[in-house]
């Protein structure tokens, strides 16, 4: 039987037929609504009677002010008044998919597809994706083009009321100007739509009015604020129920009890809905149905073998002792890694939890052969076809309405709740909202994967780097995630057909940024019986820490100072130079001596640098206490300042969070924490003084959504072992490794 999986993986003439459907050309229409006096211009935006800019942004908003950063691209080029400006979602359309997202997420799926069939397959399955600091660096050029061509339909209204030539008129805050003459938007918008464009687009190149660069307030706040902002759990429908959930332990558990009689003693339970992986309780507040869940008892029965922190080390040790698949290879290393003298490290990170604010939620009505659904998703897509593979119906049959989220952190990516909300409205024949508790958040969160590294490294006698080598076990999480999020999609299954290599998810930034005469990269794929997934930072948060952590021990080893040391490795990458050295200046760097408390660690990622300075000590408690933060980030263009602050001082306390914090255990295939006050978040009174410095770059904008993670547990870890003497290698720090 011919098959596009078996196209793909023959070869030969069936991977020229592949190969000729990417290639084959395809338009998309525009399927963005239009509310009474509003014209729509194209995919992007709407200008309405009033003179309203509503920009469509296919972004999930959760917290990161991809609401604001986007809809200012346009409002630049189009030349609008900000305070007229809005925003909506964008529907599900293959012109809002992201390529590039898709690249980061499942990288250890695509990593050996054809980087045109990987794109053209994100665009045909309409892949709506929120990840990987990829929002801006995705939409910009888009964007800019949308708000140029509205900017030009608009002069060219105005230059036929007016008799000029269109190329004499400009926009300026939500008028269009020609000398003396002007005309607001509203009053040409439903005519301007009419008129042709030109075949090459002009893109402001002045600077005077610019709104790129601006610190903007944010669009989402003001909503956020007095109460209106809609989330999923805001969500009220007419003869609407509740409903609380509980699932097996992790692994194979199957549900072998339930108390009914008891649960329907609770006041306003209305029914129980069961399968054999889990069991809910609904009821007319979600208060009773999670009561009634606890009377209901339920009992699983779990197979396999037993899953633990234990069971997980000795996976990942395993693993580390297998043979790995090389990642990346730079130089000969095999002359200078053999015999004595070798330096030789080895690291630890635990699993790492999202605990978002939000738990997952999802609001389903199934009414009239289609399903309404309401859910804050970082792929809509997939959730709408998740949701739809639950209950028998095609995608095309369920009315996705994205709602905004609060954090996520990645978690958003997963579809469980919605599908699981899709399957209780059609049991209880009426509308449904399914809200997780904070306990089942935590038991069932798909972690970011342990990992442990096997660093190896040879000195010359000036200090000098020879030979760089490293081994990381950890999950193939890009493989598992793909696979998970999108279990019907033809190239995932051929991608997954092919020989098991390394998963470039699973080791993303291992490769040093620094100009080495050789080095080496492997993965060791562990099965730790843990669904893992796609955690704020992904698994740069762990490589990060290997490396730097490495080379500070290499610093000292060679007797180097270690801020110095790393600029003279950099090979003229002047962008993590500069980074290092302003971080160095504001921090007042003493070198890193020994009880000096001081530490730095710097990283590059989504076309971005950052270098982060600590200073850290350990407390009465024995637990480590940082004192103080100072980050130098070169992110490109910066289209919102604020939002990059935001961000990176965001990114930054997460960063604390997951590298002081005690790591959550997990006994007997479950997780012990119960709710966010066991995970030992940082409280005001922990948070460090923060000081960011964004340097002015002409380079391209990039990502920073993770930036501000990923550098911090290495520079506290080698602010630590300045101030102590002792060299911590296990995140959370103090764990032993």
């Amino acid at each position: 039987m011919v098959t596009r999986r078996n196209l793909l993986v023959a070869g030969g003439a069936g991977l020229g037929l592949v190969v000729a459907w990417a290639a084959w050309p395809r338009s998309y229409r525009p399927n963005l609504a239009a509310a009474p006096g509003e014209t729509v211009y194209g995919a992007w935006l709407k200008i309405g009677a009033d003179g309203q800019v509503t920009v469509a942004v296919p972004q999930a908003e959760h917290g990161q002010g991809v609401w604001t950063a986007l809809p200012q691209i346009v409002a630049d080029e189009l030349g609008a008044d900000w305070r007229t400006v809005g925003v909506e979602a964008a529907p599900i359309n293959p012109l809002y998919a992201n390529p590039l997202a898709a690249d980061a997420l499942f990288a250890g799926a695509f990593d050996r597809i054809p980087a045109a069939l990987r794109r053209e397959h994100a665009v045909r399955g309409a892949l709506m994706l929120t990840g990987g600091s990829a929002s801006i660096r995705m939409f910009e050029p888009a964007l800019r083009e949308a708000g140029a061509a509205a900017r030009v339909l608009l002069c060219k209204a105005a230059a036929k009321r007016w008799g000029v030539d269109w190329t004499a008129c400009e926009t300026d805050s939500g008028f269009v100007v020609a000398g003396k003459k002007r005309l607001r938007f509203a009053e040409l918008a439903a005519e301007a739509v009419a008129f042709d464009l030109p075949a090459e687009l002009p893109l402001r190149v002045d600077d005077d009015g610019r709104l790129t660069g601006q610190d903007l307030p944010r669009l989402d706040v003001p909503a956020k604020v007095d109460g209106s902002a809609n989330f999923a759990a805001d969500v009220r429908l007419p003869d609407m129920v509740f409903a609380s959930i509980m699932q097996g332990p992790i692994g194979d558990s199957r549900l072998t009890h339930i108390d009914r009689a008891a649960a329907g003693r609770v006041r306003g339970t209305v029914a129980v809905v069961e399968n054999e992986r889990w069991v809910a309780a609904l009821a007319t507040d979600w208060w009773a149905a999670e009561r009634a869940l606890a009377a209901l008892q339920p009992r699983f029965a779990t197979h396999g073998a037993v899953v633990d922190d234990a069971s997980i080390a000795a996976a990942l040790d395993a693993a580390l002792k297998a043979p790995g698949h090389r990642f990346a290879t730079a130089g000969d290393i095999a002359p200078v890694m053999g015999g004595p003298g070798l330096i030789v490290a080895d690291y630890l990170a635990a699993p790492a939890f999202h605990a978002a604010i939000e738990p997952p939620c999802a609001t389903a009505w199934y009414h009239g052969d289609r399903l309404e659904l309401w859910v804050g998703a970082q792929a809509p897509g997939l959730a709408r076809a998740a949701a739809a593979r639950a209950i028998g119906i095609s995608p095309e049959a369920v009315i996705l309405h994205p709602t905004l989220i609060g954090g996520s952190f990645g978690a958003a990516l997963e579809c469980d709740a919605a599908a699981q909300a899709a399957i209780l409205t059609v049991k209880a024949k009426r509308p449904v909202q399914l809200t997780w508790s904070q306990r089942e958040a935590l038991a069932r969160d798909r972690v970011r994967a342990p990992a442990k590294a096997r660093m190896t490294a040879r000195l010359a006698a000036n200090g000098a780097i020879l030979g760089w080598r490293a081994q990381i076990a950890a999950p193939a999480t890009g493989r598992d995630l793909a696979a998970r999020l999108m279990p019907d999609d033809w190239l995932i299954e051929a991608a997954l057909a092919l020989p098991r290599a390394a998963d470039g998810y699973a080791v993303a930034g291992a490769v040093p940024p620094y100009r080495l005469p050789g080095c080496i990269v492997e993965h060791h794929p562990a099965g730790i019986g843990v669904p893992t997934g796609h955690l704020r930072g992904g698994a740069h948060g762990y490589t990060c820490f290997f490396t730097e952590c490495f080379l500070d021990e290499l610093a000292h080893q060679a007797g180097m100072e270690p801020v110095s040391w790393r600029i003279g490795m950099l090979g003229g990458d002047a962008r993590l130079a500069r980074c290092l050295s302003t971080a160095a200046a504001l921090g007042g760097w003493d070198g890193g001596a020994s009880g000096s408390g001081q530490g730095i660690a710097c990283h590059a990622m989504a076309g971005s640098c950052i270098a982060v300075l600590a200073e850290a000590s350990v407390g009465d408690d024995g637990r480590p206490h940082v004192d103080r933060l100072v980050a130098a980030v070169d992110c490109g263009r910066q289209i919102n300042p604020d939002l990059v602050r935001q961000q990176i001082e965001g990114g930054l306390i997460f960063g604390v969070a997951a590298a002081t914090s005690p790591a959550v255990q997990i006994d007997r295939n479950l997780v012990t924490a119960r709710r966010l006050g066991q995970l030992g978040l940082p409280r005001l009174a922990d948070a460090p003084d923060i000081t960011v410095e964004l340097i002015a770059s002409n380079a391209e904008a990039g990502g920073v959504g993770d930036l501000g993670v990923v550098a911090v547990a290495p520079a506290i870890a080698n602010a630590l072992a300045s101030a102590t003497g002792k060299r911590l290698r296990a995140l959370p720090l103090g764990r032993a490794a």
